[in-house]
């Protein structure tokens, strides 16, 4: 067969055995001969000339009419093929968006060209539909030639119908005419004998469906389909991210929440507009803080003259942050004259306005204000949409709104007022909210009272009383009285009966209606958003807080527990609460079930709100019709403030004393871990502060010699480890040795000691003998470092420091994920040291480092735990900011070196993200930055991101740069100023100043570096004197006045850095104080060894003219002095105490002597001490407001209680039945027990009662009480008046087996139903159902009160069913009071009652 052939209807049955063909056929069925003129080696000219031939072809084929019909028709016959069919499915393939299809020859090409015009998975060709272009083709569909595929594409951009009608009759024609004139009937034959092409589709499926999904998957694939969710957000690559980096905006402003959060969310929220600075401004500096309002803005204020300049500097503030999007810590260093007093006229009088803290103090509430303006831009919105006009909301509430919280309120009321014409207008969606899902309305299942009321004729009753709500509210606020109230003629109740219906369904009373007028007034004076805001305004001055324990409390909080402290609370002012955690501690102790807290207006604040209210509704007239109707007023005002205005702002309260003590709380931690963070590497006096020290740590683990190696490991003044080593101890001459070889070797500059055991003392004392070249010594027993006694001999003395530092740090990094990827070969020890060394050589990093973790260290022992984690890890964040920005970072460093890259995220403008995205930039054009320009050259920060950062980031200078890819010619250029804290913005400045103290002229400095001259400056041995001398007040006052700049406080900076650059500002490396060593060695605390305690301690040594040596629980040792053993004085102390005995001892005085390791405790164990016992030591103080009434109370109840469970433990009757159960344990013992069994028990009532309790049913036990009464003739047991016993066993027979007979007789009976009361009931209307014209009645057990019975009865099927009880007694029923013998009398007294 040709190759020419397009398909493989001339094919033989040969061809299937021939391995080339098959490879052919797998690849693409059998191939075109136009497909020759796809070889590679086709050279470029013969493609042009075919293309330019393919082009001329296609323009004579526009010419050409279409196919008629009886041209389709002589194709039809003679070829066999329908072409309509074909035709019309083409056709319809093409509107649906499916791609135009080809020969097999060219079928991956059809799949590749139509990615370019489709968008969507839909429109892309189904597998089946390639099929079908195959089956077409075999019946007469080829191609004339290839170059009609390539130009398949091309025919897009032509007129769609030509385009449509060129290819059908393409199609229809075919590209083998030696087929044509074959007639039906050969076609048939040729069927026969060949198959119909479809052999090989079990190659072509395969092979087809793969190739095309392959090629359909490729665009789509994305990292979220092959990573999980959390690790897509832990490596920060999700969506929220990616915006993240790329908007021009400094990352945590970007964030709802910290940027060290796990669960960052983006915020969505719109900027201030310079419109609402203004008022941003006034409402922030109210709420500074209340020492601010009172020093600026009360009259008498120290700073009352500063007012003015104070909201002036809040309003540059607000500017820089939410205009300019400045962060705080650019703000504060570069921006400080926009927040301080500035007077050209005054330049002597500096005054700071605004403190580091108040910045971010006005950071948060300028976020608040956000969300504010937000929600009501939203209700604003809505009330437009209502297509109302409303006086009383435009004029008097709208001006005053001032919280979220009055405009939930104005929702509410608007919603309440206009609801008719609510409709969809108060569907408010802020950017936070979730979209909806679009859902059908369910319509409201009820309407309240109050809209019942509303829209019938009580309405009227309302308007009655001579004045509508929110005219009350104006009289309220307003200083004078705007409204004045319509006195009626009638009395109220007179007045209303005007309006009742006597005809109506149900009618109502005079005083019905007034109740209902009432709840529609008080309804709405309630919901009133200025009312509501008064309220809330008292509550925050005036409310008290009193707690009540519950009965679980009472039991549980005793003197020592830590919520004794307000277990009595009693009013308390809501003021106080605001400057301790212990609101947090009572919420957690309700949370427990422990106590019950209530917050409550003051009788005196409650009845003056309540007076004035009543005399902004009241009438001014003195007629006995206007005093009645004063009465109804007074009544809806009582009405509102109790189950309105009172409820609401109580719940208010609650939250709002939350919050306010969570946020102080965050500070303090924020403000305790930035006292830790701000301070310098530890450097000795000889260095130069901000050097970097080698830093040698070691540290012997838990103190075990059996088990604990001591571990040294030095890190460089690079942070490198250098060395890591073991020994064994350091008494043995060897290990002394190789411990001294490593001091003279690496020469460290301090020695840093830590531990978790007190046995570290030991090894600091060691160190320290060691260092100072002292010979070893070994006294007694004290060889805990090793065994063996050396001989003394002489070191070398070093001078080098011995420290203790904090751990806290280095415990988390020994397990931390970080350290096993830092250092995977080292012990959790030699990582403990690793924290160490780092603690000491930069704490900030080291705290930086943990990101998340912070919040596992204790700032806080007691208060730390009740702060959100959102908000302590804000506040924490915020610490490392200032701190990180404070001291400044260097960028080339943090590129290298990825621990000290921890440090780049907390630079302001930047954040994680950023952060990463900038290193890696920088890594990318050769990892190293001349100058702070290419941060711009080079695209690595935005604008805005620069502005920020760029003060932050130093680069120093380097005398050997390195190549880097993509530079400006101009781009290796240093500049001094790059390794200082000014601002590129201040260059010029900075070389202005420089320029005067070398009083040079700008023809001197014109052919060189604009910074060379900065240069000079310091190198100049007398710069110092040089810039002291120039007047910057003088120069600040000219700028001011040129372009209104303030830089007075830069030129301060500008001048420091000049002298110094990048100088170090914290304070030095803080030393560990005894009790923080103690404390981190053992555990212990003040708190823990509090003299007067008493403790556990284990005998060591017994010396009779020593002291006995004890060690307490956490390893420290104690001492017993001879006069602390014995109240019979000095005694020998064998005779008292024996080595290895646990004893008891009272703490008498902590020693802690730190410089020589001594730490211990003195104790005495004399019975006179210890029989006085620890209480009023361990007892946690009172709160000074404290009920002691109650607290005597309970105390006595508990003290009853106590006495009544003593005596009924003691108590023992000799009885097979009695037990010493209480009623729950009498039940659980009865519940396998037969009905009618009985046990006899003690009860809680006291010594001369008994409780008997027997089963009745399953479930179900009778208590009954039995009162022991002594007579002369001896005991009476008596149950009530008529029932009196000799003994138990008469009263277990005659009494307890006679009732439950009773109830065995009752419960035989046909009319028993067994089961609950309602499935009786149910019984009886389905019997009345069934029987229309019958009643029927049944009786069940009342699982209520145990002993009884219910006797249910139903009329007919109109009627309801009707319960009566009976009683059973030893003897008899009692249906009422009517007792009767048996069942069937009681059934016959039934029906005759």
């Amino acid at each position: 067969m040709a190759d020419g052939v397009g398909v493989s209807d001339d094919s033989s049955e040969e061809a299937e055995d021939d391995a080339e063909e098959e490879k052919r056929i797998r690849e693409g069925f059998i191939v075109d001969e136009d497909e020759d003129e796809e070889d590679e080696d086709e050279d470029e000219e013969e493609r042009r000339r075919r293309r330019k031939r393919r082009k001329r072809r296609h323009r004579k084929r526009e010419e050409e009419e279409a196919l008629e019909e009886d041209d389709l028709e002589l194709l039809e016959e003679n070829t066999g093929t329908s072409f309509r069919n074909r035709l019309t499915r083409l056709r319809r393939g093409r509107q649906d968006g499916s791609p135009p299809v080809a020969s097999s020859s060219r079928r991956k090409q059809v799949v590749e060209s139509s990615e370019d015009d489709l968008d969507n998975d839909d429109d892309l060709p189904q597998v089946q539909d390639i099929q079908r272009i195959w089956d077409d083709e075999r019946t007469g569909g080829g191609r004339e030639d290839e170059e009609d595929m390539d130009d398949f594409i091309d025919y897009e951009d032509e007129d769609e119908g030509e385009k449509k009608l060129e290819r059908q009759r393409r199609k229809a024609m075919g590209s083998r005419p030696e087929l044509a004139g074959i007639d039906a009937n050969a076609w048939d034959e040729i069927h026969d004998v060949f198959g119909d092409g479809h052999e090989y589709d079990w190659a072509l499926d395969g092979d087809d469906e793969a190739e095309y999904n392959e090629e359909r998957a490729k665009p789509e694939m994305r990292y979220q389909d092959v990573f999980e969710p959390s690790e897509i957000r832990a490596r920060m690559l999700t969506e929220d991210d990616d915006l993240i980096r790329a908007q021009d905006v400094p990352e945590r402003m970007q964030l709802a929440t910290s940027s060290l959060s796990l669960n960052a969310t983006l915020s969505l929220h719109q900027n201030f507009t310079d419109g609402d600075i203004n008022g941003a401004a006034g409402w922030v500096t109210s709420r500074l803080s209340s020492r601010k309002t009172r020093d600026f803005f009360a009259p008498d204020g120290p700073y009352y003259a500063y007012s003015q300049p104070l909201v002036m500097a809040v309003s540059y503030a607000l500017r820089f942050l939410f205009i300019h999007e400045f962060e705080v810590p650019y703000i504060w260093t570069h921006k400080r004259d926009y927040i301080s007093y500035f007077n050209p006229q005054e330049m002597r009088t500096r005054m700071e306005l605004i403190s580091l803290a108040e910045l971010w103090r006005i950071y948060a509430l300028g976020q608040k204000y956000r969300s504010l303006l937000e929600r009501k831009n939203a209700l604003s919105a809505s009330y437009a949409r209502l297509n109302v006009t409303d006086d009383y909301f435009e004029q008097s509430i709208k001006p005053k709104i001032e919280g979220v919280e009055m405009v939930a309120d104005t929702t509410e009321w608007l919603s309440m007022k206009y609801k008719a014409n609510k409709q969809d207008s108060f569907d408010f969606h802020f950017h936070d909210d979730e979209e909806p899902a679009e859902r059908k309305r369910k319509a409201p299942s009820r309407i309240s009272a109050y809209e019942v009321a509303k829209k019938s004729i009580v309405a009227k009753v309302a308007d009655g009383f001579g004045i509508r709500p929110h005219e009350v509210v104006q009289n309220f606020v307003a200083n004078d009285r705007p409204n004045f109230v319509e006195d009626q003629e009638l009395n109220p109740v007179a007045f209303a009966e005007q309006f009742t219906d006597p005809d109506a369904s149900v009618p109502q009373t005079s005083e019905e209606m007034l109740r209902r007028a009432r709840m529609i007034l008080a309804t709405e004076l309630g919901k009133d958003p200025l009312l509501r805001q008064s309220m809330r305004d008292l509550l925050r001055t005036e409310a008290q807080i009193s707690v009540q324990p519950t009965d679980r409390g009472v039991n549980k909080i005793d003197e020592h527990h830590p919520y004794f402290n307000f277990k009595y609370l009693h009013h308390k002012p809501i003021t106080q609460m605001l400057d301790s955690a212990q609101f947090l501690h009572i919420l957690a102790a309700e949370a427990e079930l422990l106590v019950n807290v209530s917050i409550y207006l003051t009788n005196e604040a409650k009845a003056k709100f309540e007076r004035q209210l009543n005399d902004a509704f009241a009438s001014d007239s003195y007629s006995d019709i206007a005093k009645s109707w004063n009465e109804e007023r007074s009544r809806v005002v009582q009405e509102a403030l109790e189950y309105h205005l009172i409820p609401v702002g109580i719940k208010w309260a609650r939250e709002w004393l939350r919050e306010e003590v969570e946020d102080a709380l965050a500070i303090h931690c924020g403000n305790k871990l930035k006292e830790r963070i701000d301070a310098a590497p530890f450097f000795t006096g000889d260095a130069q502060p901000g050097y970097t020290s080698s830093v040698l740590a070691v540290s012997w683990g838990k103190g075990d010699p059996q088990k604990d190696a001591i571990t040294l490991v030095l890190l460089d003044e690079m942070g490198r480890l250098r060395e890591h080593v073991k020994l064994d101890n350091l008494v043995d001459q060897d290990y002394r040795d190789e411990f001294t070889d490593l001091l003279k070797r690496r020469r460290p500059d301090v020695i840093v000691i830590g531990g978790f055991s007190m046995a570290t003392t030991k090894l600091s004392s060691r160190v320290k003998e060691i260092v100072a070249g002292k010979s070893s010594h070994v006294e007694g027993e004290g060889n805990t470092l090793g065994w063996g006694a050396p001989e003394p001999v002489n070191e070398q003395a070093f001078n080098i420091p011995v420290i203790y530092v904090n751990d806290e740090v280095a415990r988390i990094y020994q397990h931390s994920k970080r350290a096993a990827e830092e250092f995977s070969t080292l012990s959790p020890i030699a990582k403990y040291c690793i924290g160490l060394a780092r603690y000491a050589q930069n704490p900030l990093n080291e705290y930086a480092a943990l990101g998340a973790d912070i919040i596992a260290i204790s700032l806080e022992d007691e208060d730390q735990h009740l702060i959100p984690k959102e908000k302590l890890l804000s506040a924490l964040e915020r610490a490392l900011v200032d701190v990180t920005n404070k001291v400044g970072v260097d960028i080339n460093h943090a590129v290298t070196d990825s621990y000290y890259q921890h440090l780049l995220p907390f630079v302001c403008g930047l954040g994680p993200r950023k952060a990463q995205v900038l290193a890696r930039k920088i890594a990318s054009i050769g990892g190293n930055l001349v100058n702070r320009d290419q941060f711009i050259k080079s695209g690595l920060l935005t604008t805005k991101i620069f502005l920020n950062a760029a003060g932050f980031l130093r680069i120093s200078h380097d005398t050997e740069l390195k190549p880097s890819k993509n530079r400006h010619a101009d781009d290796d250029v240093q500049d001094p100023l790059d390794d200082t804290r000014i601002h590129p913005e201040d260059y010029e400045l900075a070389r202005k100043m420089a320029t005067d103290a070398l009083e040079l002229d700008e023809e001197d400095i014109h052919d060189d570096h604009p910074s060379q001259v900065v240069t000079l400056i310091m190198q100049d041995d007398d710069n110092e004197r040089k810039l002291n001398e120039l007047n910057l007040d003088e120069f600040a006052v000219s700028m001011y006045e040129a372009n209104e700049d303030r830089k007075r406080h830069t030129l301060n900076v500008i001048r420091e850095e000049l002298l110094r650059p990048f100088a170090e500002q914290r304070a030095r490396f803080p030393p560990m104080q005894p009790w923080d060593v103690l404390t981190m060695l053992s555990g212990e605390t003040p708190r823990t060894l509090r003299m007067g305690l008493i403790i556990s301690v284990l005998v060591l040594r017994i010396d009779k003219a020593s002291p006995v040596t004890v060690r307490l629980d956490s390893g420290i040792e104690g001492n017993i002095n001879p006069d602390y053993i014995s109240d019979d004085g000095a005694v020998n102390p064998g005779n008292v105490v024996k080595k290895g005995q646990a004893i008891q001892g009272v703490i008498v005085d902590v020693k802690l002597d730190l410089p020589a390791d001594q730490f211990s405790v003195d104790l005495s164990i004399r019975p006179s001490d210890l029989n006085q016992g620890d209480g009023l030591f361990r007892r946690v103080k009172r709160d000074e407001h404290w009920n002691a009434q109650q607290y005597e109370r309970d105390l006595e109840m508990q003290a009853r209680k106590k006495r009544a469970e003593t005596d009924r433990t003691r108590r023992v009757i000799k009885h097979p039945n009695f037990h010493n159960f209480n009623a729950t344990h009498a039940e659980n013992y009865l519940d396998k027990q037969q009905r009618g069994d009985v046990v006899i028990r003690p009860s809680s009532k006291g010594v001369d009662h008994l409780a008997v309790t027997w089963k009745v049913d399953d479930k179900l036990y009778q208590h009954i009480d039995v009162t022991e009464i002594n007579t002369s003739q001896g005991t009476l047991l008596v149950v009530d008046d008529k029932h009196q016993y000799a003994d138990l066993d008469e009263l277990i027979v005659n009494h307890v087996q006679a009732t439950a007979r009773k109830v065995e007789e009752l419960m035989a009976h046909e009319k028993f139903k067994q089961g609950s009361e309602d499935e009786l009931h149910l019984s009886l209307k389905n019997f009345v159902a069934a029987n229309p014209a019958k009643s029927i009645y049944g009786f069940a057990l009342n699982r209520r009160r145990p002993g009884h019975f219910n006797l249910c009865f139903l009329a007919n099927k109109n009627a309801t069913v009707q319960t009566w009880p009976v009683r059973v007694t030893p003897e008899s029923y009692c249906l009422f009071e009517a007792a009767v013998a048996g069942v069937p009398e009681l059934c016959d007294a039934f029906k005759v009652r």
